[in-house]
């Protein structure tokens, strides 16, 4: 978990106005290198806001994992981890997170 934009504009002023690291971190509570990176990253940027997280898939993207489903709906997990190259258990999971069965239904 990260810290607030603003409890670390307020460490980074503190110390900007001429305080120590020491005292810093001692009226902050946050480590001497947290509070040296966010002033390195105030002083290039002058912006103090996280980075924004980009999270995608990591092995099987889901739309081509459902267009291949649909295109071979009697695949067996075997074949559409080879397809995918990864493990089957990865190919579960995935099919387990978009809902999708394959069991045989009469």
């Amino acid at each position: 978990m990260s810290y607030s934009k603003d409890l670390r504009e307020k460490a980074v002023k503190y110390y900007m106005s001429g305080d120590t690291l020491e005292e810093t971190k001692e009226v902050f509570g946050v480590g001497i290198n947290t509070i040296s990176q966010w002033v390195k990253k105030y002083k290039e940027t002058g912006d103090l806001s996280n980075k924004e997280v980009n999270r995608g898939f990591r092995k099987i993207d889901p739309e081509k994992l459902i267009l291949f489903l649909e295109e071979n709906p009697d695949a067996f997990l075997k074949e559409i981890a080879k397809e995918f190259e990864c493990s089957i258990e990865a190919v579960r999971k995935v099919m387990k997170k978009l809902k999708i069965t394959r069991k045989k239904r009469r």
